[in-house]
């Protein structure tokens, strides 16, 4: 396969964030799609502890917009794809929503809100034009509504896109041009965002370009420079993140657009749920990240840096699993907010790990010694189990995947009983399974040596997190595509079994 197919194939994928400083210091994007969300207040003090100064959220969480107040962090705002179609229809629905979310936060709480995001890569092409008509339209009242509340200097706009909106004719970087379908529109767009302050923000996944290409040049994603160069003119470049924005600066200057701020909304590396997601990749791409960003770095095509979120701040158990397994991996801390893997973040110093966690007992629920792997009722049971917990981490090439049958199941049947909070009736699978207080978790220098049987937060130790409406829809939706997802692991579960 050919280097240059390979270049325009990275373009083209969909994608689905850390650091930037803007003061100096990172930002990163911190989502809330989990069972046993880390509290909010928790987080903002993790925020703190290692030097963020900016965060995007995925949507209006009370809780999360409460403990940013007087924090000091500038905050993204973001607005669900599916709340595009009411901000579009008019903008005294727009009104109603900045009035709500982002009037009400800062006056109240003193939330530094400093841009809205509309919409989460609206245009992707799997999208299928699905947020082709409201998006503009929704960008226009939102900012109208902006300028109403008094707040059109202090909070700018911008819209989250996918790198897939952008394309090369030549399979360079300077052959960017926007994607023709939607060329016009865009331009449309940039223009308003350029004659209102606003900016571009543009989604960057390296990982997705080689989980989706076994031929994708590893190398290429890392920023070690060990990939042989790419070579447009003058410039060599020797990483995905410099190509893939410098694609996207060359159409924004084709089309009259080069001053227009770009914002790097989501890059990062997942730590489970595919064989090149594991803590060696990810430290390794992060690191790089956090090199570039203390050392001030820009593109090739501009020197100066720009703002980059990390994505994410902490792993999501329940976050939809369409895209792969490694959709709830994603976060550079663990559920709990403990550390994944060390970072040098500058100055001598390193991430610290969260402060203040309460868990539930130490407590397990495991596959009963009596029990027989060949009961017809383990499958059924292991399957109900991945139906409404999260066991990603058992798939192939990921951190739990060479576990032995009764391990399996064991692990299968403790994400069920720990995402139950430890209920009695949760540890009751057809009299296959036991508690325990003796961790079961593999030794860590096994082939299992990542692999974790996890305890829960305990909620009834937090202020529980305050969601907004969109949680409870987007929830059952993650959980119909998880229904999929997990019957695939099932099917690996059973093939360990007969074995």
């Amino acid at each position: 396969m050919g280097f240059r197919y390979l270049y325009i194939l990275l373009l083209c994928l969909f994608s689905q964030g850390f650091f930037r400083g803007v003061h100096g210091g990172f930002a990163c994007n911190w989502g809330t799609r989990a069972t046993h969300p880390l509290p909010p207040d928790i987080v903002v003090r993790l925020l703190k502890d290692n030097g963020f100064t900016n965060v995007k959220l995925f949507e209006a969480d009370p809780g999360a917009l409460e403990a940013l107040g007087d924090s000091g962090i500038q905050v993204m705002l973001g607005i669900p794809n599916e709340f595009l179609a009411p901000l579009a229809s008019t903008v005294t629905i727009a009104e109603t929503w900045v009035a709500q979310n982002v009037s009400k936060y800062i006056s109240k709480y003193g939330v530094d809100i400093r841009y809205v995001a509309v919409g989460n890569e609206p245009f992707l092409t799997s999208y299928k034009d699905a947020f082709l008509n409201t998006t503009f339209p929704a960008l226009q009242n939102v900012q109208a509504a902006l300028i109403k509340a008094g707040l059109g200097r202090q909070v700018k706009v911008t819209v989250p896109l996918n790198a897939d909106v952008y394309q090369t004719d030549n399979g360079l970087p300077s052959g960017g041009d926007f994607r023709s379908d939607i060329h016009s529109l865009i331009l449309s767009m940039m223009k308003f965002l350029s004659d209102n302050g606003g900016a571009l923000t543009i989604n960057i996944y390296p990982f997705l370009s080689l989980q989706a290409d076994p031929d994708f040049p590893k190398e290429y994603a890392f920023f070690d420079k060990g990939a042989k160069p790419v070579v447009d003119g003058s410039i060599s470049y020797t990483n995905v993140l410099d190509a893939n924005f410098d694609t996207c600066i060359a159409a924004l200057e084709k089309n009259g657009f080069s001053s227009l701020p770009v914002i790097v909304g989501e890059i990062g590396w997942p730590t489970d749920g595919d064989p090149n997601a594991n803590i060696e990749n990810a430290k390794r791409f992060n690191q790089g990240l956090v090199r570039r960003i203390l050392a001030s770095q820009g593109s090739p095509k501009r020197s100066s840096p720009p703002d980059i979120y990390i994505f994410g701040l902490i792993d999501e158990d329940a976050k939809s699993v369409q895209p792969g397994n490694f959709e709830r991996h994603w976060g550079v801390f663990n559920y709990d907010g403990s550390l994944k893997y060390s970072l040098d973040i500058g100055k001598g110093k390193a991430l610290v790990p969260a402060r203040g966690v309460q868990y539930l007992a130490r407590r397990w629920c495991i596959m009963s010694p009596s029990a027989s792997t060949s009961d017809p009722n383990l499958v059924q049971s292991i399957n109900y189990a991945c139906t409404y917990a999260d066991c990603t981490s058992l798939g192939y090439g990921s951190s739990c995947g060479m576990l032995d049958p009764r391990s399996n199941a064991s692990y299968a049947f403790n994400m069920y009983y720990q995402t139950m909070d430890q209920r009695k009736d949760a540890c009751n699978f057809s009299s296959l399974s036991i508690t325990t207080s003796v961790d079961p978790s593999p030794p860590p220098n096994g082939q299992n040596r990542t692999c974790q049987f996890k305890i829960m937060i305990d909620l009834s130790k937090h202020p529980k997190a305050k969601r907004p409406p969109s949680s409870v829809a987007a929830g059952l939706n993650e959980h119909s595509s998880q229904k999929v997802v997990m019957a695939l692991l099932v099917l690996v579960l059973v093939s360990t079994l007969i074995i």
